[in-house]
Order: structure tokens, then sequence, then C-alpha cells
């Protein structure tokens, strides 16, 4: 199996947490062709996409709320935010479900590009964002909230609780609020606001992710293709022998037996345990 192949294979079986990861990936190596200054060594995003402190430019580019959290500025950027997005990721995924992992993701967008318009308009200040950050926090935060002392075992430190590692984040947010990247900080800290309402409404009977599910739902039925399935005309004979109608379902389910014996031994031991020939069959399969 070739790398492509590899990858392709991964992204299918590896739900929403592992696209969310080649989205962003993917975008940026898009935009280094088309929006980076070798001159200078920066991004130049153009006001469409990303999102601006200037309150019309959101009236006139609303899906600049959205947009903005796909972008990055710079490798390290992507790296740092890649790698607290798949911690954050597992977590969240442990006790919520993929729609509402995607809705908290946008919706946490949402509401970080607006308070970053809104803190900006009132400081007098003009700029643009980029950067998936606060979606991460609002991520975060939203499962130290569910679970605050949810233990984790971190390289060289030991066990530590999950709260505790929030709040470090939290507080260098804090702290460097008023250093650099003013903006930056305060959608982070604004995400991470709205992951914190999320699961507490959650609680009290109140999803907010609900309209958005309902929004992916009617737009992914809407641009999938439609099943044509022709009207066949069927003869039943009743003495007709079912022999081979049963070997059909027992075959069926002997693959199906080995596709979940695989996918088992990917959710213990990961998706490098699999040998070049369960590889094979599971890119088979799900052709």
């Amino acid at each position: 199996m070739s790398i492509i192949e590899d990858i392709k294979l991964q992204y299918k079986i590896g739900g929403i947490a592992n696209k969310m990861v080649y989205w962003n990936v993917g975008v940026f190596l898009l935009s280094i062709p088309l929006f980076y200054q070798f001159k200078t060594g920066v991004f130049a995003y153009p006001d469409w996409l990303a999102v601006s402190s200037e309150p019309l430019a959101i009236v006139y580019k609303p899906w600049t709320l959205v947009t903005y959290a796909f972008f990055h500025d710079g490798f390290l950027h992507l790296f740092f935010n890649m790698m607290v997005l798949h911690f954050s990721s597992r977590l969240f995924l442990t006790f919520f479900t993929q729609k509402q992992y995607l809705g908290l993701y946008l919706l946490g967008s949402v509401f970080a590009g607006l308070v970053y318009v809104l803190s900006f308009y009132l400081l007098g200040h003009s700029s643009l964002m980029v950067g998936a950050s606060a979606a991460i926090m609002a991520l975060l935060v939203a499962t130290t909230t569910y679970q605050p002392l949810m233990e984790l075992r971190l390289l060289l430190i030991g066990n530590v609780k999950l709260w505790h590692i929030t709040g470090v984040l939290l507080l260098l947010d804090l702290l460097q609020i008023q250093m650099n990247n003013t903006g930056g900080h305060i959608a982070h800290l604004s995400g991470a606001f709205f992951g914190y309402i999320y699961i507490k409404l959650l609680q009290n009977g109140t999803d907010l992710i609900r309209m958005v599910s309902v929004v992916i739902d009617f737009f992914t039925h809407l641009f999938s293709p439609k099943k044509s399935t022709p009207f066949k005309k069927v003869h039943v004979n009743p003495k007709k022998p079912t022999v081979k109608k049963e070997s059909k379902i027992v075959a069926k389910d002997k693959t199906q037996q080995q596709i979940d014996e695989i996918l088992d031994k990917i959710s213990q031991s990961g998706y490098d345990s699999l040998t070049s020939e369960e590889k094979e069959f599971l890119f088979k399969a799900g052709k």
C-alpha cells in the first residue's frame, strides 16, 4: 500500500478528530503558494478569509467567523495548535459525540470571533486574525468542565488532573494578554468561556449544538448524490433452494467479523500495529 493510499485510509476511518487535523494541515499547505509573502516571510491573508476587527467587515463577510479557524500564520502556529487539538479531541470524544465535536468547534470559533471584533472595536484597534486556538480551547475547557478531576499521565511529570493542564494554559493567556498578540489571547479566553457555558447549558438540558447539527445534516443530504433504484419485477418461487443465499450471508458475516477484529486491534494498539495485509484488506473493504 502506498503512502497516499495509507493517508486516505486513515482519513476515512479516523473519525472527525483526524479529519479536523487533515483539514487544518491541508488548508495551511494550500495557503503557502497563495498567501505566503516570501520576501517578508509572513502570510498575507485577505479579509474575506481572516476575521477582521472591523464590525462592517463581519456584516458583509460573516463566513469569516468560521474560515479564520482553519488558517494559520506559520508552521509553529499550526504545529502547536494541532498538538493541543489532538490532545483535546481524544478527551472530548471520550464523553461526547462527533456531531457535538464539530458543532462546538464551529460555534466556539464564531463566538470567539465576535468577542474579538467587539473588544478590538472598543479598544480602537484594527487587525486581522487567523487560527484554530479559540475552537481548540472551547473543546478543551468543555471537557475539563465535564470531567475536571480526570487524571492524565504526562511524560517527566507523572499523573496530573485535567483541570491543572487547562488552568496553566488559561493562566498563560491571561498573563500575556497585554504583552503580544492581544487579539489572539482574547479569542483563546473567549473560546474557553464558550466551552464552559456549553457544558453548563448541556447539563441543564440545553444542547446548543443541536441547531448546528440540523444545518450540517441539511447540507449533507442536499449535496449527497441520490441513488435511484429502477423498479424490478421479482418472481418468487417458494420451492427454489436458498443454499446460495445462505452462503452469501455467511461470507458477509466472516468479512464483517474480520473488519471488526482489525478495528479492535486499531483501538487497542493503534493503526501502526496492523500488518500490511490487514491494511490492504481494510482499504479494499472500505471501497
